[in-house]
């Protein structure tokens, strides 16, 4: 076996969009001996954990935990709300929107597309026309990534909402929260969205292995009229009350139960959901102006040029004519910051990804974001000065 890079003493710092930097306390919980799961005092964590999900999720009328990764939790509302052949609508917005896509077609749906971007967010025209024009209502759901992981952009959902509205359309709103979940603003009674997925490895900050299906009664109700074939991924048996089996669709996975009751702990002891946007806002402007920083003297440049556009959870580094992978190898084997590869076709070798999301503070971002210009000085790229930028933000929204 080839030994990896020799790692030093001090921490890891974990840039990637994820999974993320895990707290003490969470990686602590997964130390607890097994419990039989009907034990009562299991039950009533687990009981205690699902009477706080739907606020967590701005308004679920039921959340659904499915022992899988993101792509389970695709799947699972794909399966859930459609029929056989059924139309979908999924906006073409970068690798994940593409991945979905093609699970829905292979899945046998009928897939309906949008013109493909990646340096803008998807927006409400992008699929108002294609809504107004299906007058005989052929879509059945409307499938949008909230943070497009690929790319950095984050979608407007109230508007897209609006859009959905405008059109009249009784297609299903479903959207991937995945990498918004705790990051960005997301009221899912108040913006009509009938369901949201979400998975462990980031704004929980967990490892992967957990996700969850947060739904409206709309949802809940197309459930029970629809036809496609599941099993372990179906809803239904879920909703059963009793048997806490039922609730996981086999055996509870109890050491991920432990956590996410630890790392919920500690998004209310940080003052809640709100406080974890804000506190993500914060770090973002402070990569976004260390990025401008290094631009001033260098080919690099946020992906996605709309501040507006942008979201709180990762940023795509453009590197232009510049290799990134030298930039990415060093930054992680000897200075011991993880930043995430270009997940683009169209930018493979020249774009990196910072993630800024999940158990964080100032002095681990600072400290990354200084391993990242080290690097970049001694593989002696071109670059303006990043790091006062960052600070200078920071220092700036100390008090928020």
């Amino acid at each position: 076996m080839t030994a990896g890079p020799r790692r030093v003493g001090g921490r890891y710092f974990v840039q990637n969009p994820g999974p993320t930097n895990i707290p003490d306390r969470v990686l602590e919980a997964f130390r607890r001996p097994a419990i039989d799961f009907a034990d009562p005092e299991f039950v009533a964590m687990v009981d205690g954990i699902w009477r706080e999900l739907p606020d967590i999720f701005g308004g679920a009328d039921k959340v659904v935990a499915l022992t899988t990764v993101g792509h389970g939790a695709w799947e699972s509302a794909l399966t859930n709300t459609l029929d056989p052949g059924d139309a979908v609508l999924i906006p073409d917005c970068g690798m994940f929107g593409r991945r979905w896509a093609r699970m829905a077609r292979e899945l046998g749906y009928e897939l309906v597309r949008n013109e493909r971007h990646t340096r803008r967010r998807t927006e409400p025209s992008d699929i108002a026309d294609i809504l107004a024009a299906d007058t005989a209502h052929r879509i059945r759901s409307v499938c949008v990534v909230h943070t497009e992981t690929s790319t950095g952009a984050v979608v407007d959902l109230a508007a897209m909402r609006a859009a959905i509205d405008a059109a009249d359309h009784p297609a299903l709103f479903v959207v991937d929260g995945v990498c918004s979940l705790g990051i960005e603003p997301l009221q899912m009674r108040d913006w009509g969205i009938d369901v949201v997925l979400a998975a462990s490895q980031k704004g929980l900050m967990m490892p992967p292995g957990l996700s969850f299906c947060a739904l409206s009664e709309r949802a809940i109700e197309r459930n029970r009229e629809v036809t496609t074939p599941r099993f372990h991924l179906a809803w239904g048996p879920r909703f059963e009350e009793g048997a806490i089996y039922h609730r996981f669709g086999g055996t509870p996975p109890i050491q991920h139960m432990f956590a996410l009751r630890e790392a919920l702990d500690i998004i209310a002891e940080t003052g809640g959901i709100e406080a974890s946007v804000a506190r993500h806002r914060r770090w973002a402007a402070a990569v976004h102006a260390a990025v401008d920083g290094w631009a001033t003297a260098g080919p690099w440049e946020i992906n996605i040029p709309d501040p507006e556009h942008r979201t709180a959870a990762i940023t795509c580094v453009r590197t232009g004519d510049l290799d990134a992978n030298p930039l990415i190898s060093l930054a992680r084997d000897r200075f011991n910051v993880s930043v995430g590869s270009a997940m683009l076709t169209e930018l493979d070798g020249r774009a990196f990804r910072i993630g800024h999301l999940g158990d964080l503070n100032e002095p681990m971002l600072l400290g990354a974001l200084g391993g990242i210009e080290t690097a970049m000085t001694v593989l002696d790229l071109p670059r303006g000065e990043g790091l006062p930028p960052a600070i200078a933000s920071l220092a700036a929204t100390s008090g928020l």
